[in-house]
C-alpha cells in the first residue's frame, strides 16, 4: 500500500481485509527483504542454552532491546562463547516470530565488539583467577631434566605437531603421546581441558605410559583464534595439573591465560620442544668431559694422598722396634705379675697359719661346749628338784593350801613344764653339738695342720714363727714342723747375714763363742736342754 494509494477516511469500507496469520507474513517478508543481513552491536543479556542446542540472548545498548536466537548448526560454529554483559556484534537477519508478535534476529556469526572489548575481558579474567592464587609462583613445578614420555595437546592435522616432532628428533628422541583436540571455534576449550584432566589421569605403569611432560601447543592467530585458550575451563585445568605443562599457544607476542596457569611458557611450539628436552651431542660432550676431568682429578688425589702418606710415614718411628719395646715391657710385666701373684700367695699362707695358730683346737671347743651344757643341766636339774620340794610342802601344809582349783592348775602346768624340759635340754644340747661340730670342720679346714697335710711346713725360731727369709738368716737353729713331726735346722747362710759385725762382736770379752748350751737355749729344737747355770746364751 503505497502513499498515492490512499483512501479518504470516509471510505474506509475499501480498505483490505487482512487474516492474522496474513499481515504476520506480510510484515516478516518486508522486515526479512529490507534486512537481509545485518550487523547489531550490543550487550548480550540474559543468554541460555536451550536442551535442544540452540542458543537464545537478548542484545541491548540504551535506547533498546533485540531478542536474538542462533540455532544449534550454528551455534557449534561461533568463534567465542556468548556471555552475559560481553558487548558483542553480531551478524545475521531481522525475522519475526508470528506467535509472539515479536521481530527477532538470526544469528549466522557473533564476535566481541573490537580488540579492546576482548583484551578488557581477558584482563577482568586474569584478575579474578589471579586473585584465586593460580597464577602463584609457588604452584609452578620444576620441568624434568629428561623426560621419557611427553604427552602433546594440539591438533593432529597442523604444522605444530610436525615442528615440535621434527625438534625432539633433532635435540633428543623421546616418546610422544598426541591427544588431539580442537584448537578454535565451539567446543575446543572444552577439548583442551579434557585432554590436560586425560593425561593426569592416566595411571603409572598402565598400558599407555603415563607422560613425565605436557605441552599444549597452536599455531599463531588473532586474539579471536586463540581465544579458546583464555577460557577459564582451560587455564583452571593447566593450573590442576599434577604433570609439568609448558604452553606454547600463537607467537612471541601472543599471550593467553593458559600461559600464566603453565609451569613454563614457551615462545613457539619449537621452542617448548627446546625446554622440553636438552641436546643429545651436547650432552654426550658434556659427559665426556666431566669423565676426563673426573679421572684427571682423581688421578692427582691419590698422587697426593700418596705423598702425603709417604711423608707421614718418614716422620714415624720403626714399628717393629715399637712392637719389640711393646714384647719387653710385656715380659717384663708378666714376670712381676707372677712374683707378685706368688708373693700374695704366700703372704695370705702365712697370716692364715698364724691365724690358725692362734685358735684353740676344735676338740677344746666341743670339750669346753659340753661342759658348759652339763652344768646348765645340773642346774636345771636342781632348779627342777627345788621346785619339786616347794610342792610337797604346799602338799603337807607347811603353807596355807591354796584353793583346790588352783592348786590342780598349777599341779597341770608343772607337769606340763616337767615333760617340755627334757625335750627341750635335748633339742638345745643337739643344736649345740652341731654348731661346735660345724665350726669344728671349719677350723680344721682353716687350721695350719690341714695346711701341713698338702705338703707344706711350718718354721719356728728363737722369737717364734718365722715368716720371711731374713728372719731365718738372722737364726742360727731353726725347727721345721712337717705334718708327722718336727726336725731341728741349722742356719748355714748366719755368718754372711751377720757381717763383719757379728765377728766383731764374738771376738770382744764380753761375750765369747758361745757354747752347746747357748745354742740349746736359744734356739733349740723341742726336747733339748736348756744351758747350765753360770753359763751365758747366744743372743740370738
Amino acid at each position: 500500500m503505497s502513499d498515492d494509494k490512499r483512501t479518504p477516511a470516509s471510505a474506509g469500507s475499501n480498505l483490505p481485509e487482512y487474516t492474522v496469520g496474513a499481515i504476520s507474513g506480510a510484515i516478516k517478508r518486508t522486515l526479512e527483504s529490507g534486512f537481509d543481513r545485518v550487523r547489531v552491536r550490543g550487550e548480550v543479556s540474559g543468554f541460555k542454552r536451550a536442551a535442544s542446542g540452540h542458543l537464545y540472548m537478548a542484545l541491548k545498548d540504551a535506547d533498546a532491546v533485540l531478542d536474538g536466537v542462533c540455532w544449534r548448526g550454528t551455534a557449534g560454529r561461533l568463534g567465542i562463547k556468548p556471555e552475559d554483559g560481553m558487548e558483542v556484534i553480531a551478524v545475521g537477519r531481522i525475522t519475526t516470530y508470528a506467535g509472539r508478535s515479536k521481530y527477532q534476529m538470526v544469528i549466522e556469526a557473533i564476535e566481541l565488539a573490537g580488540e579492546g572489548a576482548l583484551l578488557k575481558l581477558l584482563e577482568e579474567r586474569r584478575l579474578k583467577l589471579a586473585a584465586e592464587g593460580l597464577f602463584a609462583e609457588e604452584r609452578k613445578r620444576k620441568l624434568p631434566f629428561l623426560p621419557e614420555v611427553i604427552g602433546v595437546v594440539t591438533s593432529p592435522t597442523g604444522a605444530v605437531i610436525r615442528d615440535i616432532l621434527h625438534r625432539l628428533a633433532e635435540r633428543f628422541p623421546r616418546h610422544v603421546l598426541v591427544w588431539p583436540v580442537l584448537v578454535q571455534g565451539e567446543g575446543a576449550a572444552e577439548q583442551v581441558a579434557a585432554a590436560i584432566r586425560g593425561f593426569n589421569a592416566l595411571p603409572t605403569g598402565g598400558s599407555t605410559p603415563r607422560p613425565d611432560l605436557l605441552i599444549v601447543a597452536r599455531g599463531g592467530g588473532s586474539l579471536e583464534d586463540l581465544w579458546a585458550f583464555n577460557e577459564e575451563i582451560v587455564a583452571r585445568a593447566a593450573a590442576a595439573s599434577e604433570i609439568p605443562l609448558i604452553s606454547a599457544v600463537g607467537h612471541e607476542t601472543d599471550t593467553t591465560l593458559v600461559d600464566f596457569a603453565a609451569d613454563r611458557r614457551a615462545p613457539t611450539p619449537t621452542a617448548a620442544a627446546e625446554m622440553a628436552v636438552p641436546v643429545r651431542g651436547e650432552l654426550l660432550t658434556v659427559t665426556l668431559d666431566l669423565g676426563r676431568r673426573l679421572v684427571a682429578a682423581g688421578g692427582r688425589t691419590l698422587a697426593e694422598r700418596r705423598e702425603r702418606v709417604a711423608g707421614l710415614a718418614r716422620g714415624l718411628p720403626d714399628a717393629r722396634r715399637l712392637l719389640g719395646e711393646r714384647a719387653q715391657q710385656l715380659d717384663d710385666r708378666a714376670e712381676r705379675l707372677e712374683i707378685g701373684i706368688k708373693g700374695l700367695f704366700r703372704r695370705q699362707t702365712e697370716q692364715l697359719g698364724g691365724l690358725a695358730a692362734r685358735l684353740p683346737h676344735p676338740r677344746q671347743q666341743v670339750e669346753r661346749a659340753g661342759l658348759a651344757l652339763a652344768e646348765r643341766s645340773k642346774q636345771l636339774g636342781i632348779r627342777a628338784a627345788a621346785v619339786l620340794r616347794q610342792g610337797r610342802r604346799d602338799l603337807l601344809g607347811l603353807r596355807p593350801r591354796p584353793p583346790l582349783g588352783i592348786l590342780r592348775h598349777e599341779t597341770e602346768e608343772l607337769r606340763t613344764w616337767s615333760g617340755r624340759l627334757g625335750p627341750a635340754v635335748n633339742r638345745s644340747l643337739r643344736d649345740r653339738a652341731t654348731d661346735l661340730m660345724g665350726q669344728a670342720r671349719v677350723l680344721e679346714s682353716v687350721s695350719y695342720q690341714a695346711t701341713l697335710k698338702r705338703g707344706f711346713a711350718v718354721v719356728h725360731g728363737p722369737t717364734g714363727l718365722v715368716t720371711s727369709a731374713d728372719q731365718a738368716r738372722l737364726a742360727r737353729y731353726l725347727e721345721i714342723r712337717f705334718q708327722d713331726g718336727a726336725v731341728p735346722a741349722e742356719v748355714a747362710a748366719r755368718e754372711a747375714a751377720l757381717g763383719k759385725g757379728a765377728e766383731a762382736g764374738r771376738g770382744s770379752g764380753a761375750g765369747g763363742t758361745a757354747g752347746p748350751g747357748a745354742r740349746e737355749r736359744a734356739g733349740s729344737p723341742k726336747g733339748s736342754k736348756a744351758p747350765g747355770p753360770g753359763k751365758q746364751g747366744s743372743l740370738f
